[in-house]
């Protein structure tokens, strides 16, 4: 039977996936505030986002897996319940370490959120008709996020402050809460199912040793022991992760879903893509406020034209584009674009101007981007078994988030070591201190904005030579995962 509710339940999952979704940018914008309220220095700042996608990337197949056993419906419940309560702890934190805890937590509940929320979808709409239409509705507004929290998370930083960007999720979660009690249904949960405990722990695991060693690199130095153990760790543990997912009975990630060389490549070329997007995000968001004195609201005004593009890009030319020329005719060109863009961007100075040197460059990011994103989620889930489309969603979305992960904090490195290194060159006193302060910081993100074009190209790079040369209506149809995020 049809719920005549159904409708309405979309807008209640739209809603909790819209609130993960612009999380992100939201923090993204009130970070500098946050930064010098709770005294954090300029190589730790990089984990007030990391915590979260690192929680979120590392453990979203496990939520997959827990919704499968349990139930989604309760599953989304407790989500928002203990998405909501992390945002409280956030909000009130008193000091770095306690935002930071608050932010791992949130990743976690949205690991379980996000699956749940995109299984509801399905079950909701059991019309094949209708759940186009559906999915349609949810990706439009998943996909605003980004937008939704750049403006958000501006207004709420100007005239609140910071903490009210992370207080905002609590209202969100019980508005939806109610909505989901109300008007979800779902099937029982699977008792067959089984949690891959061991398998989560071992890729949660090495993940996070991989960031935190690319974190402490900036004040230890890159052949410090320490660093060097943290990332010879991450490394054995992730092996550890694909040998024990070869042998367990109920895998998190099927191998056979990544032997494919297509998806495989799409897989990659995500990951790669999302190193360079999260830099920039990190280093505009300090430049606009920190150098051209922007206000929090108008750095977040000032990220739209990249959400437009991205927008354009992928509504308004893949999309379109796509029946009729192979993944890789699109791909290639969109990270040839985004790395013009990057490469734009290694030409600020103290003295830049938005419109004439900031904005070309964003639009061609978020043009590339927008290139990019939708023909890696078509060609990553086209042809897949039914019994594989959810882990092969998951396996995309935990790409992007793995990206943006190992992204902030090599480039956040990267960037901090560059403009000690430039400070340290320069005698005290020579010139005007505060003046070379400045141009000490932008040199650090133009380094790090160089190191983040050359990882756009080897995206493209792996897209070439990984996915199809061939149009994709020689291959077999498939439902199109939806992005945890189009940014």
């Amino acid at each position: 039977m049809t719920d005549p509710h159904r409708w309405w339940a979309l807008m209640v999952i739209a809603l909790a996936q819209l609130m993960v979704v612009l999380d992100a940018t939201i923090v993204t914008i009130a970070l500098p505030s946050a930064q010098r309220a709770l005294h954090m220095s300029d190589g730790n700042r990089q984990w007030v986002i990391t915590a979260y996608s690192v929680a979120f990337g590392g453990l979203l197949l496990l939520g997959g897996r827990v919704a499968d056993l349990v139930g989604r419906r309760r599953t989304f419940i407790a989500g928002l319940i203990g998405f909501a309560a992390a945002s409280t702890i956030g909000g009130a934190a008193t000091s770095s370490g306690m935002l930071y805890g608050a932010r791992a937590l949130q990743g976690v509940f949205a690991a379980v959120l996000a699956p749940s929320a995109l299984s509801l979808v399905s079950t909701t709409f059991p019309d094949p008709k209708e759940r186009g239409k559906a999915f349609g509705v949810y990706g439009a507004l998943a996909g605003s996020g980004s937008a939704i929290g750049f403006i958000v998370g501006g207004v709420l930083t100007e005239f609140l402050n910071w903490r009210w960007c992370l207080y905002v999720n609590v209202p969100i979660a019980a508005l939806t809460v109610l909505g989901a009690l109300t008007l979800l249904r779902d099937r029982p949960g699977n008792p067959g199912a089984r949690l891959d405990v061991r398998g989560a722990v071992l890729g949660c695991s090495g993940l996070v040793a991989i960031v935190y060693g690319l974190g402490e690199a900036q004040p230890r130095g890159w052949t410090d022991p320490w660093v060097l153990g943290l990332l010879t760790a991450g490394a054995v543990l992730l092996a550890g992760f694909v040998w024990w997912q070869a042998r367990a009975p109920m895998p998190l990630l099927p191998l056979h879903v990544v032997r494919d060389r297509d998806r495989a490549g799409c897989f990659l070329t995500m990951l790669l893509a999302v190193i360079g997007m999260f830099g920039v995000y990190l280093f505009m968001t300090y430049y606009l406020q920190g150098v051209l004195g922007y206000s929090p609201l108008r750095t977040g005004l000032a990220f739209l034209p990249l959400t437009g593009a991205i927008v354009v890009g992928s509504t308004q030319i893949s999309a379109r584009l796509l029946q009729h020329v192979a993944p890789r005719t699109l791909l290639v060109p969109g990270m040839v674009l985004a790395s013009s863009g990057l490469l734009l961007m290694t030409r600020l100075t103290v003295d830049s101007h938005y419109a004439s040197e900031v904005l070309p460059a964003l639009l061609l990011l978020g043009l590339g981007m927008g290139l990019t994103f939708m023909p890696v989620f078509a060609t990553a889930t086209a042809g897949v078994a039914p019994q594989d489309s959810g882990v092969t969603s998951a396996t995309v979305n935990t790409s992007q988030q793995v990206g943006g992960s190992i992204g902030t904090a090599l480039l956040n490195t990267i960037a901090t070591t560059s403009s000690a290194a430039y400070l340290a060159a320069r005698p005290d006193g020579a010139r005007d201190r505060p003046r070379m302060v400045a141009e000490s910081i932008v040199h650090g993100y133009t380094v790090a904005l160089w190191w983040a074009a050359g990882i756009m190209l080897l995206a493209g790079l792996v897209a070439a030579v990984m996915i199809t040369g061939r149009a994709p209506k020689r291959r077999a149809p498939a439902k199109a995962a939806v992005p945890e995020s189009v940014s």
